[in-house]
């Protein structure tokens, strides 16, 4: 009889956040992790469709834990209450991914190893992987944050990169260090929940690293060509919803003590540009002005949680 194969990172937990998923994307995605880990969750945001059903029931009957809810709780909170399910499983390690995040082969080892080795030498708050973008095929560099660009860091072979912040997909956290950093910001809903959970492990002492050996494709947005401009050039365009929370979050972390000034003093030019380019090009300009200028007025006014319905 031949024994069952045991994944190389039993104790680790991969959790994927979903939102409208694409379904064969999706299931590609579940299929890459799945021998790499001990279980995976999927925290589904109230996603409509039978098509979104019938695969989370297809799944399900593959081992795949999935949790949905009745509406749309966000990010944030949706992480933390897929990392409070790890914790009580008694899982070690969380691993963060979107919906359409693919993992490489032997991605979760390599960064568990990392991870151990690297917490022998002082607190960690997390790793994460080296991305290539799935369309353009560009490998995204690790930062520190700095004045006035950030530094960008590639590193190489066998380096792991200590940096300022990861991005949520594909990083691997040691339940015990989130616990004593904290849980998400479950009012930032959605963008830059990343920024101000790294920017809090480290206020606090820890450490984050990108380990070269990991590697992820991962997507962000969508390239749409510009009218006016070069055939060549394309811009990464989100929707209007996406925009005001890109808009009001960036607001609500300058005021942060736990966010670096010197973060906040190199993204203010950058949402400018952001603002302008995206009222001057895309269209329709009327729905994407009134959705930043919407989400600048609420950061302003300090108002977080989910996008208030007109």
């Amino acid at each position: 009889m031949t024994a069952p194969v045991v994944p190389a990172c039993a104790d680790v937990c991969a959790a994927i956040v979903t939102y409208h998923p694409q379904i064969e994307l999706l299931r590609d995605v579940v299929a890459a992790v799945r021998p790499q880990v001990g279980r995976v969750q999927i925290f589904d945001n109230a996603s409509p469709g039978a098509d979104v059903a019938a695969l989370f029931e297809e799944l399900r009957a593959q081992g795949v834990q999935v949790l949905r809810s009745d509406r749309n709780v966000g990010l944030g909170s949706a992480i933390n209450h897929a990392a409070r399910l790890a914790r009580e499983a008694g899982f070690a390690e969380i691993l963060l991914m979107d919906q359409d995040s693919q993992v490489g082969a032997g991605m979760v080892a390599t960064l568990q190893r990392a991870l151990r080795e690297l917490r022998a030498q002082g607190p960690v708050a997390a790793v994460g992987p080296q991305f290539r973008d799935q369309r353009t095929g560009e490998i995204a560099p690790f930062v520190r944050i700095a004045f006035p660009m950030n530094r960008k860091l590639f590193g190489g072979p066998g380096q792991a990169v200590d940096c300022d912040f990861l991005i949520t997909s594909g990083t691997l956290l040691p339940l015990d260090a989130l616990e004593r950093v904290g849980g998400m910001d479950e009012g930032l809903f959605i963008d830059n929940v990343d920024i101000e959970w790294s920017s809090r492990a480290r206020h606090r002492g820890y450490k984050l690293y990108g380990i070269c050996d990991a590697q992820m494709q991962h997507r962000i947005g969508e390239l749409v060509p510009i009218s006016g401009l070069l055939p060549s050039c394309k811009l990464v365009v989100h929707s209007p919803t996406r925009l005001y929370y890109m808009m009001r979050n960036r607001v609500l972390l300058y005021r942060r003590a736990e966010v670096p000034r010197r973060w906040a003093a190199q993204d203010l030019p950058r949402l400018v540009l952001k603002f302008v380019g995206t009222a001057v090009f895309l269209r329709p300009r009327l729905g994407y002005l009134r959705a930043m200028l919407r989400g600048l007025r609420d950061g302003i006014a300090g108002r977080d949680g989910p996008m208030p319905r007109d």
